[in-house]
């Protein structure tokens, strides 16, 4: 058991987390046709845009209420009319998906009253599912406004449980917000595997996957449909992956009756075997040659990456369940963890993490304690590269945001597959980063050549005196 510590400061000199609306967009953006809207200030949105089409490198229909100084005193549900209004003329979405900010948590309004005000009296707005989660940024980070805007689209959208009969073998997938594309897609592909349909949310995998549209699109291009979400009562099972997810499952087995399993991982042998032996009990199927395959891959990868995993000492910065995830992929391949700082503590289980003490801190006391504890390898996301340069160890990039590197959402952390390229990925970080001798290092070692004095006195020398 990780003790756990509360950073005591008077501010964040350096944030390590990202904000609980943002990751609230972020799990809207993983519907089909669909445009985030903050209900606050324009500054709020346009911080959360700026991170999100640099990590994402795509174009990212987010928009705002704009509340400006006399909305701010008198209330916003004129701005939220005006809005909702304004999208669906100019946009045409099929949802719209509202986080709140802190301005408006603040004053206390009644949301929920005035949107069905709205709803009611706006017959323009009858075609359009709008879902509503209160993500104040003062209460939580990326993990908690993902989370609760999942309950919101299952409380809204899902049907419940009414006897129907149920659809062909189905199981629903809750990923994290700090699963990839990359990773969604494996989940999707190893639950065909066993010959189980996978309806995900949300779905960034094929939203934010990066593809070029034949045309211009307003809102989200991909996602989960909302047909789908409907019909998530008729399913097998119900997989959510990480802590954050748990309530949502919870939220979604009491609204339909379908049960559900949290896995707090996935990524690492263990977790991998753990999620292909949920499958393989849903469905009734042993595990196909194809999965048998990929597993002795990663098998292999974990006898020829040791060597660089051994002893090594790292730092990691993460929010919780990525840091959980993080913490026990390396400590089960013999790193030791000598600094470990989580983002919030709206976590249960970071007390479980592979690590002596977990810090819920920032980035500052992530350096402070990496640079006491030696660390070799720091493990957060891009905003980290200063206090990596400062230390002179190499930085692997993992988390929200990663925006000075390609590929972000394309690189898999979970499964066979993703802790296999993951392995592959911290060895060659540590192999770059190993001096290579050359011939100028053993020149200090090297004595210097004989003056011709010495040369002289060795000449004649005699043999027992020499």
């Amino acid at each position: 058991m990780a003790e756990l510590v509360n950073a005591r400061k008077a501010l964040m000199t350096n944030p390590l987390k990202s904000s609980a609306p943002l990751g609230a967009a972020l799990a809207y953006l993983g519907i089909a046709g669909a445009v985030p809207l903050l209900h606050g200030a324009q500054g709020c949105t346009s911080f959360a845009l700026v991170l999100t089409v640099r990590h994402t490198r795509e174009a990212i229909p987010l928009q705002t209420t704009a509340l400006d100084e006399v909305a701010t005193i008198m209330g916003g549900a004129d701005n939220l009319e005006q809005a909702l209004v304004n999208l669906t003329k100019r946009m045409k979405p099929r949802f719209i998906g509202i986080a709140t900010t802190a301005l408006v948590e603040t004053r206390g309004e009644d949301m929920e009253g005035d949107l069905r005000l709205i709803l009611a009296r706006r017959p323009e707005l009858a075609g359009v599912r709008v879902v509503l989660a209160h993500t104040p940024d003062y209460h939580g980070g990326l993990e908690d406004g993902w989370s609760r805007a999942v309950a919101a689209i299952i409380e809204t959208i899902v049907e419940p449980a009414d006897g129907a009969a149920p659809l062909p073998p189905q199981v629903n997938l809750l990923p994290g917000v700090h699963q990839t594309a990359a990773d969604i897609e494996w989940m999707v592909e190893t639950a065909q595997a066993f010959g189980l349909a996978a309806v995900v949310l949300p779905d960034v995998s094929q939203s934010l996957d990066g593809t070029v549209p034949a045309q211009y699109v307003a809102t989200t291009l991909g996602g989960t449909a909302l047909e789908d979400i409907v019909r998530m009562g008729r399913a097998r099972h119900t997989i959510a992956i990480g802590e954050h997810m748990r309530a949502p499952a919870e939220l979604l087995s009491a609204r339909t009756g379908v049960p559900a399993t949290v896995l707090r991982s996935l990524t690492g042998l263990g977790p991998a075997d753990e999620f292909v032996a949920l499958l393989s009990e849903i469905s009734g199927r042993p595990a196909p040659a194809g999965l048998r395959r990929q597993r002795s891959q990663l098998l292999d990868a974990m006898l020829d990456g040791h060597f660089q995993f051994g002893g090594r000492r790292v730092a990691i910065g993460a929010d919780p369940d990525l840091l959980f995830a993080l913490s026990g992929f390396f400590a089960a391949l013999g790193a030791d963890i000598v600094a470990a700082v989580a983002a919030t503590a709206n976590a249960p289980h970071l007390a479980a993490c592979a690590a002596k003490r977990v810090v819920v801190g920032d980035l500052m006391d992530l350096e402070d304690l990496a640079r006491a504890g030696g660390a070799e390898l720091l493990v957060t996301h891009s905003h980290g590269r200063q206090a990596a340069e400062r230390l002179h160890i190499p930085l692997l990039r993992c988390g929200f945001p990663v925006f000075d590197r390609l590929g972000a959402l394309h690189r898999g952390t979970a499964g066979y597959r993703g802790t296999r390229d993951l392995i592959f990925e911290v060895a060659n970080t540590v192999l770059a980063g190993m001096h290579t001798h050359g011939p100028d290092d053993f020149a200090s070692a090297i004595p210097p050549p004989f003056t011709a004095d010495q040369e002289k006195h060795h000449a004649g020398a005699s043999p027992v005196a020499h």
